[in-house]
């Protein structure tokens, strides 16, 4: 074989093995297509495995993660779909827990009572769907500061018996810009269907009453919504409560200044005609209607405190014991016993600062004295009416004391 057909031949062998290894290699390339797409189809398996393991439960925690000026009566709460609640753990920012209540059929959870104003709290929820399959929320929030909330310090007490004559009175310890929509968040009703009407005298004090007197014997309901209530700018409420309280027997009493007599009524019947001393010509006692606002036993009267001073500043007067005294007006209107006056004075002489004096014994000990009698038989919440004085009228802001205003005035001064 001469060198060039070797060559020749070498080449073919040559062409033949590169044919092989060319086949070879585009063999190896379709074994490799294969494998890419055997491994699309494991991580698809596993992508659906991994689904399979994922809980269709969902967890909301309200307020958001974040939220400032949270309620503290009804932003906090736990929900959750397609699964049931195990574990809820509400806290502090400082670890310390808070009690809370979770529904029967594990959809919901709360806490147990208001939370503080002005806290950070953390929540961290567990739930689980149908095939035990867990999810997890957590969030953090804090609630409104004093300062940008307000509360409605309110009078009678819940649970209490007054008089006919007792409004609602409620003083907010902040001004109050948007009225309707702080009335519009404050019912208050009575079972005898009387109609009640609030009144602001201020942007802090919002009085309820009806036309005439309560219903003797009727059940008042004051209800105040008041939770997340815009009361001023970026100002909110944080009250949400009932409170009832019952009226008692219709009592009014009525001191005549020209008689020096006051006539007492329980239910339209005349029950007592007691003696009085009402204010000197040199200070009158007001006229009008007046509620009795607060009781007490014995308490100290210094002159100084309204007005009343000597030419050194110090009281006209000053008595640390007067005893059976029952406040009429904020600015120290007061019916009370009076041991120092001579017996002779009540029913024949004025004498008086103002207040109507009864005749009684230092020490308020004697059951007998007609001061004891009237403070035993009253209820904070009764009329007295003061008429035949040289005084003017008492202003219906100057204490409980809104029956001296019309009932068209009353009703002009709602803001709803």
């Amino acid at each position: 074989m001469t060198d060039s057909k070797r060559r020749r031949g070498l080449m073919v062998a040559s062409a033949v093995l590169g044919g092989v290894m060319v086949l070879s290699a585009c063999s190896d390339g379709d074994k490799g297509a294969g494998s890419a797409d055997s491994s699309k189809s494991s991580q698809a398996q596993v992508d659906e495995a991994a689904a399979k393991e994922v809980s269709k439960a969902r967890i909301a925690i309200s307020p958001k993660n974040g939220s400032d000026n949270a309620s503290i009566n009804n932003a906090a709460k736990v929900t959750v779909t397609d699964g049931t609640l195990t574990e809820v753990t509400m806290t502090t920012a400082d670890g310390t827990p808070v009690e809370g209540t979770l529904a029967g059929d594990g959809k919901s959870w709360k806490p147990a009572a208001p939370l503080k104003r002005s806290t950070t709290y953390k929540i961290a929820a567990t739930a689980k769907d149908s095939a035990g399959l867990e999810a997890h929320e957590n969030s953090s929030f804090t609630t409104v500061s004093p300062d940008n909330s307000f509360i409605g310090n309110f009078t009678p007490e819940d649970g209490s018996t007054v008089g006919v004559g007792m409004p609602v009175s409620i003083n907010f310890n902040k001004a109050i810009t948007d009225r309707k929509a702080v009335q519009s968040g404050i019912t208050v009703t009575s079972s005898a269907g009387q109609e009640v009407v609030g009144h602001w005298f201020s942007n802090q004090r919002l009085d309820f009453r009806p036309d005439q007197y309560w219903t003797e014997n009727s059940t008042v309901t004051l209800k105040l919504a008041l939770d997340g209530v815009e009361g001023a700018d970026g100002v909110f409420g944080v009250q949400q409560k009932t409170v009832t309280f019952k009226i008692g027997r219709n009592q009014v009493s009525t001191v005549d200044v020209a008689t020096k007599t006051m006539t007492v009524t329980q239910d339209g019947k005349t029950v007592r005609s007691i003696p009085i001393s009402a204010g000197s010509p040199d200070n009158p006692t007001y006229n009008g209607q007046m509620v009795i606002s607060e009781k007490f036993k014995e308490t100290r009267m210094n002159g100084a405190t309204v007005g009343f001073t000597d030419d050194d500043g110090k009281g006209e007067y000053d008595i640390k014991d007067v005893p059976h005294a029952m406040r009429l007006s904020t600015s120290g209107t007061f019916i009370h016993g009076n041991y120092w006056g001579a017996d002779s004075v009540f029913g024949n002489a004025n004498t008086s600062h103002g207040c109507v004096g009864l005749n009684d014994v230092k020490g308020a000990g004697d059951p007998n004295q007609a001061a004891a009698w009237f403070y035993d038989n009253s209820l904070i919440g009764d009329v007295v009416i003061v008429k035949n004085s040289k005084d003017k009228v008492i202003q219906p802001d100057n204490g409980l004391n809104g029956w001296n205003m019309a009932w068209s005035q009353w009703k002009a001064g709602s803001a709803v």
